[in-house]
């Protein structure tokens, strides 16, 4: 099938930001829609706290593909939740997965997640997180994509700016300046649930082998993911300082 590239268009962000400054969470989701229309994508994992952007967003654009990447090592309790919430919000969800299978990374590589290294890791995320994003924005033509990121939630995201520019797409972040206690109103708002793994005293949650519960010892949220090696798994970055680069695809 041969692929048809549509020609982004091209935005003055600084000045957008500007205007769009005092602008809250569904006034730049309203923006985004108009800006964008049917190129504008969101995505979600279905963790601790994603009904708040399926909710906000689906509000305003109801039929919006939603984009959520299956790695294939999701606790069964994630699983369960998605299918709730896309039962409860009708979402339009596109689930995306790895083109190489559990079973067949594992032959090859081994268990990634227990090598204890940040090349291990970024190898996994970018076999099960990263390049099934990658296909999923090409393939729904996306030119924008509206996530769910917060400024506390690691330090790359507290440098960013509303309304950004990842690789040859636009990033809108609604509730970046949000805080827990803006998402736990919202919640209550709208009788939305949090995870499952919320009660179990999960404070984020991604795959069953790479988070764990939050504890005392603990100075920052992300410390439960990833084994504390690294704070972002690939989809919204560049890399963290201190970080090793994701791996070139073609040395997978």
């Amino acid at each position: 099938m041969t692929s048809i590239t549509i020609e982004q268009p091209q935005l003055d962000l600084v000045t957008i930001n500007q205007q769009l400054a005092n602008a809250d969470a569904t006034e730049l989701i309203k923006w985004a829609n108009q800006t964008f229309s049917d190129r504008l994508v969101m995505s979600t994992s279905f963790g601790i706290q994603a009904a708040v952007m399926l909710h906000l967003v689906t509000q305003v654009i109801p039929d919006i593909p939603v984009i959520w990447v299956d790695t294939g090592y999701l606790p069964a309790e994630t699983y369960k939740f998605a299918e709730e919430l896309t039962t409860r919000l009708n979402l339009n969800l596109k689930v995306y997965q790895s083109s190489i299978s559990p079973a067949r990374m594992e032959a090859l590589y081994g268990k990634l997640w227990e090598q204890n290294d940040v090349e291990a890791f970024n190898r996994y995320d970018y076999l099960r997180k990263v390049e099934p994003m990658q296909r999923a924005l090409t393939e729904l033509n996306a030119a924008a994509w509206l996530a769910g990121l917060r400024r506390e939630q690691t330090k790359h995201r507290q440098h960013l700016a509303p309304i950004s520019q990842q690789e040859n797409r636009y990033k809108i972040y609604p509730i970046l300046d949000w805080h827990s206690r803006d998402i736990y109103q919202y919640l209550t708002t709208h009788d939305l649930p949090y995870h499952p793994y919320f009660d179990l005293g999960y404070v984020t949650v991604g795959d069953w082998h790479s988070s764990r519960p939050l504890t005392t010892d603990d100075s920052h949220e992300r410390d439960t993911r990833f084994r504390g090696l690294k704070q972002e798994c690939g989809l919204h970055l560049p890399q963290t300082p201190g970080e090793l680069e994701s791996l070139d695809s073609s040395n997978l």
